[in-house]
């Protein structure tokens, strides 16, 4: 969610030039999302086994940790995707919890461990919540959409909003873009895209869906604003520059993944391990 300041032409001119690029990354990784999350399986394992890794890799270089010997982060969060798909969710959980532990305890003298050790759990709460919602054969898929759908319409609409709007700021000393006027049209864009993807799928029970995509759009909000906040605290300006006119991985997921892991653990509330994607849409 990025509000652009008014500028100087100059200024406005970059704008312009980054939302081009962000456009142009939007249109080519939705589908890719879409499609890997159409195709489930060991596919949808790997892209967001991968994600996860760019984003514990980005991570560190905000922390400014290189981070422990042998890939043992990585292992982690692997092995803990690993047991998210044949549907052990607790074991992953531990999987996680044990990996940052072990990595805190490795990581370079001067370096501050408890947040190298937290890369591990938030790098891998992505695909874990993925993994688990995915999993139902009924509602996996539709529950991924519904995510997508949440972020990316809270995203698209706090960027337009806050630009045609602007007023006060939302968070100046974190995030000095982001306005009240921009979360607001953004959790407005969440509700409308999430009742789109329930009506087209025939969930019934919209006040319900309204309410859940509102709480996850201010959960993916927050993720934005968490991320702002760890970048700023460390004196980085972007996590990384994979991605044209987003950054890095962690600037594009961030909220995201925080509206994952509140689905998820929304889903297994309601629905248990069994059927978290249920749990989570049907009301």
């Amino acid at each position: 969610m990025h509000d652009p300041q008014p500028a100087t032409p100059r200024a406005g001119e970059g704008a312009r030039r980054e939302l081009i690029l962000r456009i142009v990354s939007g249109a080519i990784l939705a589908p890719l999302a879409v499609g890997v999350a159409w195709l489930g399986g060991w596919c949808f394992f790997a892209f967001w086994s991968l994600a996860a890794i760019g984003i514990l890799w980005e991570w560190r270089k905000v922390v400014a940790d290189p981070g422990a010997p042998g890939g043992l982060g990585e292992c982690a969060l692997v092995a803990a995707s690993i047991a998210a798909m044949v549907g052990f969710g607790t074991v992953a959980t531990l999987i996680l919890l044990y990996g940052a532990a072990v990595e805190g305890l490795m990581a370079r003298t001067g370096r501050p461990r408890p947040w190298v050790a937290s890369g591990i759990v938030y790098a891998g709460a992505l695909p874990v919540a993925c993994i688990l919602l995915r999993a139902d054969s009924r509602y996996g898929f539709v529950a991924i959409v519904f995510l997508f759908a949440v972020t990316w319409g809270t995203d698209i609409l706090a960027y337009f909003v806050g630009r045609l709007v602007g007023g006060p700021k939302l968070w100046r000393r974190v995030s000095p873009n982001k306005t009240w006027s921009g979360a607001v049209g953004g959790a407005a864009g969440g509700i409308a895209a999430a009742l789109a993807v329930t009506y087209a799928a025939q969930i019934a029970n919209s006040f319900a869906v309204a309410g859940l995509a509102l709480l996850l759009s201010i959960a993916s909000q927050a993720g934005d604003l968490f991320e702002s906040a760890l970048k700023r605290r460390f004196g980085v300006k972007d996590a990384g520059h994979i991605i044209p006119g987003h950054g890095g991985i962690m600037d594009r997921l961030d909220g995201f993944l925080a509206a994952a892991a509140l689905a998820a653990i929304i889903g297994i509330a309601r629905g248990g391990l069994d059927a978290p994607a249920r749990g989570l849409l049907v009301w």
